[in-house]
């Protein structure tokens, strides 16, 4: 190994810890959700996005892994909701906590890299609403996938006659917005600002 490829392994993986250990103390720590009246707007998705921009999809996938883990650690009595659908099924609470924020993270990796001609801050803040979007979406919709229309009315009191389209608007609700507009401007602006301060490449 030369010295140049030592020093980008030990940045990585400076980058990368960095990275990780923001996201788990924002999963488990008020840190990383803003409620806003009723609403709660979660920035985990941030610290992914990041990832993805700083070392591409792999590492926006292993972050996304990360960020599943806890929200899957949740579901055995740290949070009501998961913790109903992982005594229902808890391979699909699994697929829908991990597998999808493994997914998020991955594409919003390969995003990026699709935005490579576009100017610096609009690929990092185009980036980060990707990686909200993403997440909400894939993670709403395998909670309607694989749980079921019944099942999901039953656990949210949302009413069950709503068609797929309707139950999942109503499940996602005004806090995804909140969280999109989140993700595209903080991750616009550190994801800029870390690339001009040359910790992470263009």
């Amino acid at each position: 190994m030369t010295n140049q490829n030592r020093k980008q392994m030990i940045k990585t993986i400076a980058v990368l810890g960095v990275l990780i250990a923001l996201t788990v103390l924002m999963a488990l720590t008020p840190v990383g959700y803003l409620k806003v009246g009723a609403v709660s707007i979660s920035f985990l998705m941030i610290p992914v996005a990041i990832g993805a921009i700083a070392k591409g999809p792999w590492a926006g996938a292993l972050l996304g892994l990360v960020f599943g883990i806890t929200s899957f650690a949740q579901c055995f009595g740290g949070d009501p909701f998961g913790t109903y659908l992982a005594n229902i099924n808890v391979v699909f609470t699994f697929i829908m906590c991990v597998v999808c924020r493994v997914l998020a993270g991955f594409l919003t990796g390969v995003i990026y890299k699709l935005l490579k001609k576009a100017p610096m801050i609009v690929k990092c803040s185009v980036t980060g609403l990707c990686a909200a979007l993403l997440n909400t979406v894939l993670f709403v919709g395998a909670l309607i996938l694989l749980f079921g229309k019944a099942t999901v009315s039953s656990a949210t009191g949302i009413d069950p006659t709503l068609g797929i389209i309707a139950l999942f608007a109503t499940i996602v609700g005004i806090n995804a917005v909140f969280e999109a507009i989140a993700a595209f401007i903080l991750t616009g602006g550190i994801g800029t600002a870390l690339i001009k301060a040359k910790l992470v490449a263009a």
